[in-house]
């Protein structure tokens, strides 16, 4: 018979019940943890269970007029944790609907119950319903004790005991079957269920670009710096593969879904969030999703100064691996842990230059360096900010970009990697910085192979590393331990065009010309105005006597690089193997008459002489590049450009005296 409800205290729908005195929400009986803003939002919808509830009005009616929230994220992330209670699906619902930027509809039956005359819930029986048996016959046969079947008169006591104890023995042989049953039970169900914990386990993740809330353009720098960091933060945990930036930064603005991201990345987890930065406070707001489960796992806001940003930053990280209860080393806790204050204009001049980094353009180096220095005088204790302007000082003086005399710059990139070393002995990019400086510059290859070692230890994550590191295997002519390096590095960052184009360059210096061209071919597939991949892939053709491809490569990539000297060096080199000396030499002239303006490392010279066969010019060049430490010199072992010299005397005399590889502790 159905009661009627004159104050409904109670709502019950599907399994589930709604205690709307006590706030409580029950399965089955059991209480069912619900945080305060979405159990307010059950209890709107249930209210006007088959309306539609807008999302204004939900706004309207939990959040007052002077609230300072995030609305929209706060609503979503409260109607999220509502359906995981709820064992609810945003694409498949059971009780709450969802209507596209509009609002929300419970969906299921659901009936009211009030409470009976005299009730007076208290503690936790207040809102246990007594549960009503109706007892029919075949009921209360079935679970009637057993009776013995009746015996005949004739009987006497001592068979009537004999039956008894038949009977007794065959109960305790059934309770011991049932309990062996029970175990085996009991043991397989745990079994699943650990089979599914370890199938569930988050072992890799991704950082979305975060979103920036502050609707200033110029703050985007600010808000792709928090995702750095954070993905920075997670990569230091050895046992989690994390996503490089690279490959995250081109989801920014996707229409595609959580899941679809997760399978194109092969990720176990994914994070997102918003930054709202309001003058010198900013708020983060980041929730974690597992994808196998469609649940999410954690979600938070933080807010902070920017002063204070690094401890933010160092709460999030914590708090994701926590969640998902990866076991940290002592190191890894420390790591994870340590934070301290920075001065907030400091910090935006450091992600500034980040920023310009990544570039990875002369123009955005120069930019970089200026914002780096910027930072390193208002924050003398940034090592992050020393670190980068190591890495921006090592890169420009390089034979790749070969615009400023090593001389000129090797001492500002140690000091600076040293500084930053000094600040923070366990940030696996100032010991990549370092690294580099005795690589590019110092000649010390044992110090910069243990240096290139200590960083990937302390950071598995960290691609430029194994970059490096496998730069400097490169140059020792350790071919295959170099491409084993460069593939880790771009499977950490494969969407990066300097991952790729360095492959590329590895593959030529191991004179795997083929292999080479395909990977260069797809790195300018990327971005065809990247010079460095079009520069090597002229070289490569210019090794296979493909001279007309050769030189219309490297044509182009004079010409978009406006005159830079390694363009110009490399099409004189294919100038002269083609048998074209007039115009080799006119690159000659022309390199001259720049190095009057600017500086031309003497090795671009000397690469000209040798593709024109004049090997005792090239030699002289290639002596003048060695007291100039140019950092192309290093190359002498490997590069294909050098090969018609290798049986000079005077050439084994440089490589000897470079001491490629001695005393490295490989």
């Amino acid at each position: 018979m159905k009661t009627s409800v004159a104050s409904p205290k109670r709502v019950r729908f599907g399994v589930y019940e709604v205690d709307l005195r006590s706030s409580e929400l029950r399965k089955q009986g059991r209480k069912v943890k619900l945080q305060e803003q979405p159990f307010r939002i059950l209890a709107v919808l249930l209210e006007q269970r088959g309306e539609v509830v807008t999302r204004e009005e939900l706004r309207k009616r939990l959040w007052s007029d002077d609230t300072f929230v995030d609305f929209d994220h706060s609503l979503n992330t409260a109607i999220m944790r509502l359906r995981e209670s709820l064992g609810d699906s945003s694409d498949n619902p059971r009780f709450i609907e969802t209507l596209p930027r509009h609002g929300y509809r419970f969906i299921a039956p659901a009936e009211e119950i009030a409470a009976e005359p005299g009730e007076q819930p208290t503690g936790e029986q207040a809102n246990v319903e007594p549960i009503e048996v109706v007892e029919t016959p075949q009921l209360a046969a079935t679970f009637a004790a057993p009776t013995s079947p009746t015996l005949p008169e004739t009987l006497g006591p001592s068979k009537d005991r004999h039956l008894s104890l038949q009977r007794l023995l065959w109960l305790a042989g059934l309770l011991t079957l049932v309990s062996i049953l029970i175990v085996l039970v009991l043991r397989q169900t745990r079994n699943t269920r650990e089979a599914v914990a370890a199938s569930n386990a988050v072992k890799s993740v991704v950082v979305l670009p975060f979103e920036n809330l502050s609707g200033d353009k110029d703050q985007q720098y600010f808000t792709d710096g928090m995702t750095d960091e954070l993905i920075a933060h997670l990569a230091k945990v050895r046992s989690l593969r994390v996503i490089s930036r690279t490959y995250a930064m081109e989801y920014k603005g996707t229409h595609k879904t959580l899941l679809e991201i997760a399978r194109d990345l092969n990720v176990d987890a994914v994070v997102e969030g918003t930054v709202l930065r309001s003058g010198d406070r900013v708020r983060i707001t980041a929730e974690l999703v597992q994808v196998a489960t469609d649940r999410h796992l954690w979600a938070e806001t933080y807010q902070s100064q920017v002063g204070d940003i690094l401890t933010l930053q160092s709460q999030v990280a914590s708090a994701i691996v926590n969640e998902i209860r990866i076991n940290l080393t002592p190191e890894e806790q420390q790591q994870l842990a340590s934070a301290r204050p920075v001065s907030t204009e400091g910090y935006e001049d450091y992600l500034k230059g980040r920023f310009y980094w990544n570039k990875r353009s002369e123009e955005g180096l120069n930019k970089a360096i200026e914002y780096f220095q910027l930072a390193t005088q208002k924050d003398p204790h940034s090592a992050l900010a020393f670190a980068g302007l190591a890495d921006c000082y090592s890169i420009i003086g390089s034979a790749i970009v070969g615009t400023v005399p090593s001389r000129d710059v090797a001492a500002k990139a140690r000091s600076a990697a040293l500084q930053a070393l000094t600040l923070d002995s366990s940030l696996a990019e100032a010991h990549t910085s370092l690294a580099t400086v005795r690589f590019n510059y110092d000649w010390d290859w044992a110090g910069a192979a243990n240096g290139f070692r200590r960083s990937i230890e302390l950071n598995p994550s960290y691609a430029t590393a194994y970059q490096r590191y496998s730069l400097y295997l490169t140059a020792l002519g350790r071919t295959q331990e170099s491409l084993t390096q460069m593939n880790r590095a771009r499977d950490l960052d494969p969407l990066s065009i300097s991952m790729n184009f360095s492959l590329g360059w590895r593959l030529y210096m191991g004179r795997k010309y083929d292999q080479a061209i395909e990977q260069l071919r797809n790195t300018l597939d990327m971005d065809p105005n990247f010079t460095l991949p079009r520069m090597i892939l002229g070289e490569t053709y210019a090794q296979k006597r493909e001279y007309p491809q050769a030189i219309a490569e490297l044509q182009k990539a004079v010409e978009i690089s406006h005159d830079s000297p390694p363009m110009l060096g490399a099409l004189g080199n294919a100038y002269g193997l083609a048998g074209m000396k007039p115009e080799a030499e006119k690159v000659l002239a022309q390199l001259t008459e720049q190095s009057k303006k600017q500086y031309v490392s003497p090795f671009y010279i000397a690469i000209i002489y040798a593709g024109l066969h004049d090997n005792s010019q090239a030699l002289d060049w290639l002596e003048k590049a060695y007291s100039d430490r140019s950092n192309a010199i290093i190359f002498l072992k490997v590069d294909p450009a050098l090969d018609g010299l290798r049986s000079e005397p005077r050439f084994q005399d440089l490589l000897r005296r470079l001491a490629l590889g001695e005393s490295a502790n490989t």
